[in-house]
């Protein structure tokens, strides 16, 4: 079963960014998920079951 996972959300994830960041923030959902490194900034496009096996914990984003 898919994880509930939301745009604004922030993940943190097993495997680091190549800039040493590990926590990014989700801006787009859907097959595909946009995330964005929140050390960098810089965005990425990666499905959702390779995202769903890399996450370690989500922080929801305060409403």
């Amino acid at each position: 079963m898919a994880m509930d996972l939301k745009k604004g959300d922030l993940i943190t994830t097993k495997k680091n960014h190549p800039c040493g960041g590990n926590v990014f923030e989700i801006v787009r959902t859907g097959m595909d998920f946009r995330i964005k490194c929140q050390k960098c900034q810089k965005e990425i496009w990666i499905p959702r079951v390779k995202l769903e096996k890399r996450i370690k914990k989500v922080e929801r984003k305060p409403e």
